[in-house]
């Protein structure tokens, strides 16, 4: 009867072990998941004419962080801009039904670097140094 009590006691201290462990997985699910979704602010419209779905994504701080197109069936479709946080450009490049395409401009510090796409792959990659002090704005 002693063993069959503690076998009891054992099993209910791994049983509140697993339990507690799954309840903190799961807040910790909830938290990444609220802290993630609040990080996606976007602004999003059908264009009637063009017949492309515009979006606009935010960074926290309220400033733009991409902006671009995509087709009726949900693939990057048309030019896309992305910007850091504070509100410069640091790429533009052009999709067609959700491939890269054509000559993408990548901008880190004052280092410029064109990548040429074709059908999602890379055909050529350019890089120059920006010592002129001018700054691509939109």
């Amino acid at each position: 009867m002693f063993v069959k009590g503690k076998l009891f006691i054992i099993f209910v201290n791994i049983f509140n072990t697993i339990t507690m462990r799954n309840t903190i997985i799961t807040l910790a699910l909830l938290l990444i998941s609220v802290t993630a979704f609040a990080q996606n602010k976007r602004d999003v419209k059908l264009n009637k004419e063009t017949n492309l779905i515009e979006a606009t994504y935010y960074h926290e701080n309220g400033k733009v962080s991409q902006e671009g197109t995509f087709n009726l069936k949900g693939k990057l479709h048309g030019e896309w801009t992305s910007y850091n946080e504070k509100g410069e450009i640091i790429s533009i490049g052009s999709y067609i039904n959700g491939a890269k395409t054509g000559k993408w401009k990548f901008l880190n510090g004052d280092v410029l670097k064109e990548v040429a796409y074709t059908n999602n792959a890379i055909e050529s990659v350019v890089e120059a140094k920006n010592t002129s002090g001018v700054v691509l704005r939109n």
